[in-house]
């Protein structure tokens, strides 16, 4: 989608000297109080299918996102879009909130042909026969559900200074990480972007450059705070205290991570290095179960996703820390989606612990994760901690709206939440993943963005010199 689409701006990798890049809007600002956003768009753009990129096309396309994307709520805080000439869009804002991040997000904010937008309109299921209608270097040759996707190089494409390499690329659709691997030893493919973890090593000794990177992506457990034990802090914290972090690092991820500071991703706003962490100290947990009544022991219950290899090699580890402690984990694996649905039943009789494997919707973790996961709610959706904080959710309700004009501001009131997650533990934050890639030794791939963890950037692909 990152090679066919592309949104108003790009969010760079973490470490870049500019957090974001033009795509089709060359430039932007925000009024003072981060209530009004104005883009200015890139004359002489086009769409892959000859239709002009305009005012009237972007306009277009983000109130089609708004009424039916399925990220549609990423635009939640637009209360109107004006177009005062050709080449401008304004965004008027309910309230503060930080609309390059949304601009930029990978879900929901693809600049789309006025023309598909009214066909898939018409016909939900207009896009399912490989067609598009984006601005990005590459068009659609030829589509195979769940066989094959052939990309041919659009000749039209605004960036000059950037030319595409390679004018076809033929992607075959492999689920399987084995397979893919084979494939890729064998040199049937020059890329593949899912090899298994366990077997990194020995590819990388097979003469392939193994390239780690910052993700988005990020390990917890959650805990069940709507009955005894886990609705006492101290319990909380004791388990906090048990698990091996750096072994289910070194086998859940097979060392391919970092300990997380909090639900907030390394690389993602707002992340807080200062922010601090449990380390396996198995003693104070001991002593913290004591003091908390429960020096006898424990038996509580974890549900895993079946579907996720890490999950699956470090739960084993985290049932063995509990049982040095004298709490015995019953675990159960299930499909995620049975997983979840079963969580958001009935909290009362729901699993004591709930692991789970989370990203952003867009480049902004604390209007996603720290809400989406810990803010109070009636009904959960991923607030499977089922945790109500009344004082939290202030923080991180003025940090939302903060961060669209004051984006250090929110960033402290974001760090004293994330602080507060530390202190009352609905969840054990276990780890960080890492981003892993394998290019053979006679490619040049393009560096890896967390910002867009589902898209390989094939334009920025070369022979290497």
């Amino acid at each position: 989608m990152g090679n066919i689409y592309e949104p108003l701006i790009w969010k760079n990798p973490a470490g870049s000297p500019d957090e974001f890049s033009p795509a089709i809007a060359e430039s932007w600002s925000a009024s003072a109080d981060g209530k009004t956003w104005t883009f200015n768009i890139r004359q002489g753009a086009t769409f892959h299918d000859g239709e002009p990129v305009n005012a009237a096309a972007v306009k277009a396309s983000i109130e089609a996102a708004m009424e039916r994307a399925a990220a549609s709520f990423i635009w939640a805080p637009v209360q109107s879009l004006e177009t005062p000439d050709e080449h401008t869009v304004v965004i008027h804002l309910k309230n503060a909130a930080p609309l390059d991040l949304v601009a930029a997000s990978t879900y929901g904010a693809w600049i789309v042909s006025p023309k598909a937008l009214e066909a898939s309109k018409a016909d939900e299921k207009y896009f399912e026969a490989g067609k598009d209608a984006g601005t990005g270097p590459y068009t659609i040759d030829s589509y195979a559900p769940g066989s094959k996707v052939v990309l041919k190089k659009f000749d039209k494409h605004w960036n000059k200074e950037a030319p595409v390499h390679y004018d076809i690329v033929d992607v075959a659709i492999t689920p399987d990480s084995v397979t893919a691997q084979q494939m890729l030893v064998a040199k049937e493919v020059d890329y593949a972007t899912n090899v298994p973890l366990e077997n990194v090593n020995t590819i990388k000794e097979q003469g392939f450059t193994v390239n780690e990177s910052k993700s988005p992506f990020n390990f917890l457990a959650m805990f069940n705070t709507t009955r005894a034990p886990l609705n006492d802090p101290k319990v909380r914290q004791a388990l906090s205290y048990a698990i091996p972090y750096e072994e289910i690092i070194d086998v859940g991820g097979q060392g391919y991570g970092s300990q997380a500071h909090g639900p907030v991703p390394d690389g993602i706003y707002p992340f807080d290095e200062s922010v601090p962490q449990y380390t396996q100290d198995l003693a104070k947990a001991k002593q913290l179960l004591a003091e908390a009544g429960h020096g006898d022991g424990l038996h509580l219950k974890l549900t895993y996703s079946s579907e996720n290899p890490a999950e699956v090699r470090f739960v084993p580890l985290i049932k063995d820390a509990f049982a040095r402690i004298g709490v015995d984990l019953e675990v159960k694996s299930e499909l995620f989606n049975q997983q979840w649905k079963n969580a958001k039943s009935d909290p009362a009789s729901a699993q004591d612990i709930f692991v789970l494997y989370y990203w952003p919707t867009y480049s902004d973790a604390g209007s996603d994760n720290m809400v989406s996961l810990f803010r109070s709610s009636e009904k959960p959706s991923f607030n499977l901690s089922y945790w109500k904080n009344a004082e939290y959710d202030l923080l991180v309700d003025e940090a939302v709206t903060l961060a669209g004009a004051d984006r250090q501001g929110a960033q402290r009131l974001y760090s004293q939440a994330l602080n507060m997650l530390h202190d009352q533990a609905p969840a054990a934050f276990l780890y960080d993943a890492k981003a892993i890639s394998v290019v053979p030794e006679g490619l040049q791939a393009a560096p890896f963005n967390e910002n867009y963890p589902f898209t390989v950037f094939f334009a920025g692909m070369k022979p290497r010199s």
